[in-house]
């Protein structure tokens, strides 16, 4: 029976160590689906099962657990990286400027408040532990992580800042939810209202690509190429197709327009009154009937070659006698504007003669399977090049000792920039939504079971007799405190939609629960979840660069 001894207890050994962190994970996950008054907590169940083994003993060598818990942690963040990367910069024009300085404020004021209660209490909580308690009010695991390891570089050996992350999580998300409910009930906000103001914003703000047929009635453009007609107009267009006399073909920019001439105009949704105006009246075409025959096509960018080319530098009118009408990334539908830089993993819509289109599919690839291999050589180039940046000490005036990044701020850093601008190294991006899933759910747990491991055997002493309770409390007011106020500034000051409200207030605290709970109450339009993603992406940077920035400012 030895072997089932050294496989239960032995903290050396890999079978235990593995058996260990697949049965936590798997306890954790399992719990992590069961719903409590309609929310769950999905994978940071993984916590608290790995907190329930520590306790009863069950554990490995720290220097496995702390490797497994920053491999975890680095996998995770960069895989958020990646996927923010192209929205990162984007979500700070027209009103995502607004709802990011209002979650610039919630970031704040959480600081703010745990600094407050860290002053009052004299000294009652250490800091490290006021920090963990701090990003389990807000639920955030990325910033523990960071936290974690800003600490190690301080060779800090006081209590687990995971004990308080654990106490004050499950609170911490009633409060988030409970915020967005509180504030509906003190603005009496009517729900049916809010819809009809979302809709009214989506007519006033539409920059979708449009369809539409025209018949040529302005005689002022009778005889006039079509890149005259742009010229003369100042918008932009793309006419796919054109009927002349009878006959349909692909127009480029010496094609010539006459009154009577049918076109099929693909533009934004917000200049198609102004371009209708122009030409002449909206029309029913049915362009099946034509003497050579036009077919339209999504075609998949999948070689490595296009990634980064600008639309208009591929010349498909001129060489291939087609059309591009529209891109689709990520299940989002871009006008084909020639600067529009194409990625691999595009779906371009493409409309010409069928032996053209084929051309032009194998310029772009269209080659499905190319995609399902992922591209390890970006990932992993993109983790070194962010350890390293994460190791650079950075000097700032009054600070005693040089911040780090870390290894959760360098590399989120490095992803954010490569899902950027990593066409213009030539490095491919592009990964499956289900690979990114994949990667961040195997980091996230790893580091969510290592955390727990370790913290296990102190919890149940920190909370039956310590200060746990302490903590949940202090958890509370981080939470709600913040919210509340920014949540009256938003609604009386800003006049920020409800919808969208409640988006800001779950991605600034990066909270996917209260996203679910926000979907729930909303039918019909997607508000909450733009304005999660608007401001999700800088809330989780700064929620990781904060608590090492105050960690290693004032220990």
């Amino acid at each position: 029976m030895n072997w089932l001894e050294s496989l239960l207890w032995d903290p050396a050994s890999v079978a235990h160590i593995v058996c260990l962190y697949a049965f936590v994970i798997s306890l954790g996950v399992l719990l992590g689906k069961i719903k409590f008054f309609g929310v769950s907590l999905g994978v940071t169940f993984v916590l608290f099962a790995g907190i329930l083994m520590g306790h009863l003993g069950f554990t490995g060598e720290i220097h496995i657990l702390h490797f497994l818990r920053e491999f975890g942690l680095i996998l995770f963040v960069f895989c958020i990286g990646l996927q923010v990367g192209p929205s990162f910069f984007s979500s700070f024009k027209k009103g995502g400027m607004t709802l990011n300085l209002l979650a610039v404020g919630i970031v704040l004021l959480n600081i703010a408040v745990t600094l407050a209660i860290y002053f009052i209490a004299n000294g009652r909580v250490d800091l490290p532990m006021m920090i963990g308690i701090l990003y389990g009010a807000v639920t955030n695991t990325p910033g523990l992580g960071a936290a974690q390891e800003a600490l190690n570089q301080l060779n800090y050996t006081g209590e687990p800042i995971a004990l308080g992350y654990a106490c004050a999580y499950p609170l911490g998300v009633v409060g988030i939810i409970g915020s967005i409910i509180a504030i509906r009930y003190i603005f009496r906000i009517s729900l049916s209202k809010e819809d009809e103001q979302i809709k009214v914003q989506d007519n006033d703000t539409k920059h979708k690509p449009h369809n539409m047929h025209l018949e040529v009635r302005n005689e002022s453009i009778n005889g006039k190429t079509l890149l005259q007609v742009k010229d003369f107009l100042g918008r932009p267009f793309v006419c796919s197709r054109i009927r002349h006399e009878g006959h349909v073909s692909i127009p480029n920019h010496e094609t010539v327009f006459y009154t009577g001439d049918q076109l099929f105009i693909v533009c934004s949704e917000e200049d198609a009154e102004a371009i209708t105006a122009f030409i002449g009246k909206e029309i029913q075409v049915d362009w099946e009937k034509q003497d050579m025959p036009m077919v339209s096509r999504r075609i998949l960018v999948t070689k490595s070659e296009i990634n980064g080319k600008k639309l208009g530098s591929m010349h498909f009118r001129s060489m291939y006698g087609v059309n591009v009408t529209r891109v689709n990334r990520s299940g989002m539908d871009l006008f084909a504007d020639p600067n529009l830089i194409l990625q691999v993993g595009d779906r371009v819509m493409v409309v010409g003669q069928q032996d053209a289109v084929e051309r032009v599919a194998g310029v772009l690839g269209n080659q499905l399977k190319r995609l399902d291999t992922p591209n390890i050589v970006t990932i992993f180039v993109g983790i070194f090049m962010g350890i390293v940046l994460g190791s650079l000490p950075i000097a700032f005036p009054g600070m005693p000792t040089p911040v780090k990044l870390g290894l959760a701020g360098g590399p989120l850093v490095v992803a954010i920039l490569i899902g950027r601008f990593g066409h213009k190294l030539k490095l491919v991006t592009y990964t499956t939504m289900s690979a990114n899933l994949m990667l961040r759910e195997i980091g996230i747990v790893l580091f969510l079971a290592s955390v727990g491991i370790e913290a296990g055997e102190h919890f149940v002493q920190t909370v039956v007799h310590g200060d746990g309770l302490l903590y949940v409390g202090y958890g509370f007011l981080i939470t709600v405190i913040p919210l509340l106020i920014i949540g009256a500034i938003a609604r009386l000051y800003f006049k920020v939609n409800y919808f969208t409200l409640m988006g800001l207030i779950a991605g600034s605290n990066t909270d996917p629960p209260a996203l679910a709970y926000a979907n729930q109450v909303v039918s019909g339009n997607d508000a909450p979840s733009v304005g999660y993603s608007t401001v999700y992406p800088l809330s989780m940077f700064l929620r990781i660069i904060a608590g090492q920035m105050i960690l290693l400012a004032m220990l």
